[in-house]
Parts: C-alpha cells; structure tokens; sequence
C-alpha cells in the first residue's frame, strides 16, 4: 500500500486475486499466492486507543489482523484468537502487536463453545484488568454452488455457532468487564443486505448481526457502551481461497463498482473510528466498506 498521506486512484491502488488459487481451509496466510495487505507497512498510529485494552476475535490472519496492528500502533494492548490450526499466523500478528511496544495475548479456542468464549474473556480479564474494545470479528463460511440443497444441518450449524453464538456468548461473558466508554464492534457484511446463494447461512448470519448490533445498541447504552458494525463487501483474505471454487476466486471481487476486493488494510481505519472516542456519538450504525455497493 502507498504512504497513507498519497492519493492515488482507488481503482488500481491494490491488483485483484493473483490466480485461481485455492489453499486448505482455515487458509493460512503464507500458502496465499498473494498474501493481504494488512498495514504491516503503512499503518500509522495517533494515540487514539492510547493505554486501552481490546479483544479481537479471528485476530490472526485477515480483517483480524489488520485490525489488532492497527489498534496497537494506536496505543492498545490486544488479545487475539484463533483455531489451533491458525497458531503460526496468531503468532505472527502477536509479534506485529509487540513490535508495536503493546502487549499482545493469544488465545487457542473454538467459538462454537460457550466454554470457550467465556475463556477468551477470563484471560483478557487476567491479563489486562478490563475490556475496552471487543471486536467480534470471527467467522466461518463455505461457499456452496447450489445453495439450499447443498448444506447440511451440520454446516448451517457451525455458521450460526461461529458468526452468531459467539457474538451473544462473548458479549454476555465481556458485560460485567466493559467500562463507560467501552466499544463493541461487530463484523458483519454486504451479504447481510444482498445476499448471494452461494453463502445462504454466510449471508444469514450476517443479518442477523446488523439486527442483533442494533438490538445490543439499545441494550447496553445506558451502561455508556457503544455496539456498531462494519460491513465490508469483498475483501482479500485466507477465507476466499480457502472456502470458494477456483472460478470464483479469480473473479472475486470484480463485482464492486471499485472493480476488485478490498485489502484488510483498507478496513482498519473504520475499527479504530469505532472504537476511539471520535466516534462517541455513533452507535447502532453499520458503516459499509464496500468498494461502492450500496448496502440499502
């Protein structure tokens, strides 16, 4: 990515997918053709989160990883998760988080189990005396061809469990941690609002996180919590190789008015927005990166 301070045009700031490619799901970075941009070399950081504590679900790779950079050159101790199988890229989002002079935490887990959500929060709690920022950024998704017919009860499942469960799960266990001022952020998606056959449970589940951030809004703002939602359309991360056919991917993206997919560095900012007091008279918005899609 150029220097943050260099316009350029947004069409060709990033080229599209580098190939056909696919890799084995969860995806780990380093087998991409071409790895995401996640800020690695660009982000700057203001002291916006300066001296806070955040939590960022899926941390490890993509979106996730982007954000927990970005949050900790703004001044954050972050903890981040991930599956087992995406430890070497947990650690090295943890290490881009240290050499950004913040504390970086690292939890193993599956969010399909309440247990593990609940431990996800014990060990931010331990490690840091509170919760500032949650950022519920997992996800899981499998693109099916033919849709409804395609998708057995046991991957609507997972879908629901890691996109949705979780989110309830983790913020239920996070209340008693988050002070006034506190942040909730959600991932959901352009998918929420067009939905593609392909990802009927991916697509579902994302609407009902734009429902559920709006509902968590009205719940928790006399507590002086905030719960708002980005909603990116198609973005270049492990997931995309890792979940689609190979036509799909090689196209992936040319669908926004933009022309290509969104790099994780270009979400960021819209977190640090979110979570930072710049933000403090917004909440219940779903904000759209969406590379032009309109998402009403």
């Amino acid at each position: 990515m150029a220097d943050q301070t260099t316009r350029r045009d947004p069409r060709s700031q990033y080229p599209g997918p580098a190939s056909a490619e696919t890799i084995e799901h969860p995806g780990p970075t380093d087998q991409m053709d071409r790895e995401p941009d996640h800020g690695e070399h660009t982000y700057r950081g203001s002291g916006r989160l300066t001296d806070t504590a955040a939590v960022i679900t899926g941390g490890d790779s993509g979106i996730g990883r982007a954000v927990a950079i970005a949050f900790a050159r703004e001044g954050a101790d972050v903890l981040i998760t991930c599956l087992p199988e995406e430890k070497d890229d947990a650690a090295t989002t943890a290490a881009l988080i240290t050499d950004a002079g913040r504390r970086a935490e690292v939890v193993v887990c599956d969010l399909i189990l309440e247990a593990d959500n609940t431990r996800v929060v014990d060990q931010a709690v331990a490690a840091f005396g509170r919760i500032d920022v949650l950022v519920c950024n997992a996800a899981y998704q499998m693109s099916r061809d033919a849709g409804l017919p395609d998708i057995d009860t046991e991957q609507f499942d997972r879908v629901l469990k890691t996109n949705v469960y979780a989110l309830f799960w983790l913020c239920k266990a996070a209340l008693p941690h988050l002070p006034p001022g506190a942040s909730i952020i959600t991932t959901s998606s352009i998918q929420a609002f067009q939905p593609s056959p392909n990802l009927l449970d991916y697509a579902t589940s994302k609407a009902a996180i734009v429902n559920l951030t709006k509902g968590l809004a009205l719940n928790l703002i006399d507590r002086g919590i905030r719960v708002n939602s980005v909603a990116p359309g198609p973005v270049w991360t492990p997931l995309i190789p890792a979940t689609m056919p190979p036509d799909k991917v090689d196209s992936f993206g040319a669908q926004a008015p933009l022309g290509r997919p969104a790099q994780p560095a270009e979400l960021a900012p819209t977190y640090v927005f979110l979570a930072s007091q710049e933000s403090s008279y917004t909440t219940g918005e779903t904000i759209a990166v969406t590379g032009g899609t309109p998402i009403t």
